[in-house]
This record gives C-alpha cells, sequence and structure tokens, in this order.
C-alpha cells in the first residue's frame, strides 16, 4: 500500500528535483524485516510509475538494508568519539527511577562505561547544553533546546542500527541535500542533525510538508480512511487527476486554479510556498477534478479507458454497442468504475433489479404510460427524436411532462430512475429488445 501522503511527498521532492536539475532518489528503508517485503516494494515503484515517475525519473531504488555495513561502523565510530555509549537500562527501570511513564531516558548509563553486549542498546549523546537550529524551508528555523533532547538509541540490542542512524549515514554517503517529508517526522530532525554534525558533515535542507487530515479533521489513517493510491486507481481515477489533486494538498497555483496542466505545475511549483496548516484530502473535491481530467479525454482515449473496468464486468461487451454508448456515457462518469452501472442494461439479457428505483418509477399512472409507450413505438420510427416526441405525447395524454412521464419507461428497460440520455440509449438498444422489457414490466405491473 502506498499512502497517498508518501505520494504528494514524492511528488513534491520530484518537481524539486526537475527544477533544480537535480536528481531524486528512491530508498527503501528496509531495515526493519517485518514491516517490508518485496510485494511492497513491488507496490511503490508500480504507484510512482502510474503518477509519472518510472525508473528514468529517479536514482534507485536503493535498499538501506545493504548499507548495513556502514551503518555498524557508524554506530562504531560515534562511540569510540565518545559521542554514544551503552545502555542497559530497561523502560521499566527507566520508568522506576523518572515516577513518570512520559518521561524520555534520564542518561543514567551515560558515565558507567559499559562494553557491548547482547541487549545493550547504543544510545547517542546529546549536549547539555546550546541549541539545535532546523532550517526549514516551509517553517523557518525552528529552534530546539539539546537539553531537552534524550539521548536516543542508535543501534538496538541485537546491534541493529535505527532510522535516525540509518538514514543519516544514507542521506550523507548519497549525497541528498535537501529532504521533503511529512511534518510528524519534524521532531526527528533535531536528532538527525546531530548525528550529521558527529560525523562530520554538512545537514540537508529540510521541508516539512502539512499532514493530511480527513473531514473531520483527523489525520489519514489506514484503518479509518482509504488512503491507498492503488484503490483510487482501482475506482478509476486518472492518474493525470490524482497528481494533480495532490500537488494542491498545501499548495495553491495562481490564479485560484485547480486544474493545472503538469508542465505548469513544474513550472509554478515553490515549496516555500506550500501552507504549513493541515491539508484537508477531500475525496469529493479529488472526484470532481478527476471528473474534468475525464471529460478532457477524447472519444476514444475515454474508450479505452473504460475497457479494463468492463474487462472485469459480469456480462460480456458488445464493442459496436459500447462505442455506441460511449459518448452518452462520457460526460456523465466522475471515476472510470461507474462505466459499468451506467451501460450494464444494455449488455445484460435482463435489466438489473432497483427496488427503490421501481417503487419510485412504477406509480400511478405507469401502467398506462408503458401501454401507450408500447403502442406508440410499434411503429415508431427507431431514432431518439422521434421516440421521445411519441413518450412526449402519451404523457400529454395523461397531463405529464416528460420528466414524469420517462420515469416508467426508464426503469422499464435499464432498471434505474438515472443514467444515460433514455431516448439515445433505447435507439441503441433497439426496437426488439426495448418492447420487450417494456411488456416485461407491464406483466409484472399487472
Amino acid at each position: 500500500m502506498f499512502h497517498v501522503g508518501g505520494a504528494r511527498s514524492a511528488l513534491f521532492n520530484w518537481v524539486m528535483a526537475r527544477q533544480s536539475g537535480g536528481t531524486l532518489v528512491l530508498r527503501i528503508e528496509d531495515t526493519d524485516a517485518s514491516r517490508n517485503s518485496p510485494e511492497w516494494t513491488e507496490g511503490i515503484i508500480r504507484a510512482l510509475a502510474w503518477l509519472g515517475m518510472d525508473g528514468g525519473e529517479y536514482e534507485g531504488p536503493y535498499f538501506q538494508s545493504a548499507n548495513a555495513d556502514k551503518h555498524v561502523e557508524a554506530a562504531a565510530r560515534l562511540r569510540a568519539d565518545g559521542r554514544a555509549y551503552y545502555c542497559d537500562c530497561t523502560r521499566d527501570e527507566i520508568v522506576a527511577r523518572t515516577g513518570d511513564s512520559h518521561k524520555g531516558y534520564d542518561g543514567h548509563c551515560r558515565d558507567r562505561g559499559l562494553d557491548p553486549a547482547p541487549g545493550r542498546a547504543l544510545r547517542f549523546r546529546t549536549p547539555d547544553e546550546g541549541q539545535t537550529t532546523v532550517v526549514d524551508l516551509l517553517r523557518g528555523k525552528p529552534v530546539f533546546e539539546n537539553a531537552v533532547l534524550e539521548d536516543f538509541v542508535i543501534a538496538r540490542g541485537d546491534g541493529s542500527v535505527t532510522f535516525l542512524l540509518a538514514n543519516a549515514v544514507d542521506d550523507i554517503s548519497q549525497g541528498i541535500t535537501h529532504v521533503v517529508r511529512g511534518e510528524e517526522h519534524l521532531s526527528n530532525a533535531p536528532k538527525q542533525q546531530l548525528l550529521w554534525d558527529a560525523l562530520g558533515a554538512e545537514p540537508p535542507v529540510w521541508a516539512h510538508v502539512p499532514v493530511i487530515v480527513n473531514e473531520k479533521r483527523q489525520k489519514l489513517s489506514k484503518r479509518r480512511d482509504k488512503v491507498a493510491l492503488e484503490d483510487y486507481r482501482a475506482e478509476g481515477y486518472l492518474a493525470d487527476a490524482m497528481r494533480n489533486y495532490l500537488m494542491l494538498l498545501g499548495w495553491a497555483p495562481a490564479g485560484d486554479r485547480e486544474i493545472v496542466p503538469w508542465d505548469v505545475i513544474v513550472d509554478e511549483f515553490r515549496i516555500e510556498d506550500v501552507n504549513s496548516s493541515p491539508a484537508f484530502f477531500d475525496v469529493k473535491k479529488l472526484k470532481a477534478i478527476n471528473g474534468d481530467y475525464i471529460r478532457a479525454l477524447t472519444p476514444e482515449e475515454f474508450a479505452a479507458a473504460c475497457l479494463p473496468f468492463l474487462e472485469d464486468a459480469p456480462f460480456d461487451v458488445d464493442p459496436a454497442v459500447f462505442a455506441a454508448l460511449a459518448p452518452l456515457a462520457h460526460t456523465r462518469v466522475a471515476v472510470l468504475s461507474e462505466i459499468v452501472p451506467m451501460v450494464d442494461f444494455a449488455f445484460l439479457p435482463e435489466p438489473p433489479y432497483d427496488e427503490a428505483s421501481w417503487n419510485k418509477a412504477m406509480k400511478e399512472p405507469a401502467a398506462a404510460i408503458l401501454d401507450g409507450a408500447l403502442a406508440a413505438y410499434r411503429d415508431a420510427p427507431w431514432e431518439a427524436e422521434e421516440l421521445k416526441t411519441r413518450l412526449e405525447a402519451v404523457g400529454a395524454e395523461h397531463g405529464l411532462k416528460l420528466g414524469r412521464t420517462q420515469a416508467p419507461v426508464r426503469v422499464a428497460v435499464t432498471g434505474r430512475t438515472v443514467g444515460l440520455p433514455l431516448f439515445e440509449s433505447l435507439e441503441i438498444l433497439g426496437r426488439e429488445t426495448t418492447l420487450a422489457r417494456i411488456e416485461a414490466a407491464r406483466a409484472r405491473l399487472t
């Protein structure tokens, strides 16, 4: 699963790299085996490629686990330089000493001179005085008092290094100059800068982009919200629309626009202009933008984009019939998966049955309207305008406007109260099938 927040950060990094002539680096942080698998890595690569970042747009992928020896060497160097020490304290022991389960480590082992041994973690010794300033392109220069930074673990009791040290070592060895990531990592930045300094390197320029929240202003959670980029793709969102929308989460182009060509975004985007306030992931707005992108497709592009969804539908599609229906659906589809219930009536042996639609449409004088439609359509020239005119005449006999008159006919033929333009659909469906369905609905009413 590739989180939409990670996708946005990747896009921001990509645009900055393109603007500066730099290189986007894809690194898979796989040192925690319990949270990584080849399938997840492949999913990230596929998701990036869908957004336009194929293998030619970035360097990598690199795997953090391949640098394990460098990580261990860095940990040993920090200890040799007096910047790290071994600790055998358990969490319960720390709480017992501090009397507060919320307090961090109290520095108990700083001067005990412990040697490495199984179960002993290696902690970085943070400075007792002074400040660490983080240069952040969105947030200015946040200042962190060193005295309140606990001595954090850089290598676990089994000898494996933690995320903080592994990242610092890899960033230094790969020449990383800019890091754009979520604001939840801001608290890690001073610790990582201290590591960079201890390893004799200049820290990167940071940009901690705003957290993404749902409609209740809660941080997006995979347990509660739809956050996987793959899910949106499977539902029928276009890559161009998703890419456009993700770039709007915290940033706005000039002129109060929302639909912005990618080349224009690359030209206009400035990371410094990203708002630091939480960004609302508005699914309704995303869907509206996706609908705009769908309508901008050529008829041929639209039909081709729909095919994968129709291939998975529970019916066989007649290509000629779909080619006739596609122009009717083109302006009515907001996500491509909507094409299936919009055209299924034309390929199923009987129209789908929707109880709510039936009950709504088949009220008096529905039976009389169906009888009138049958009589009017048996010898009618089979083209949309004539079918409309004849049904209008049926409605006029009952004092009804066309909208009310066509409701029972639409449900009889398509199974639903809403859908494609009715009379064009009847023309494509044909006289024989149309009359048979109206007759079946009339018999059911009886």
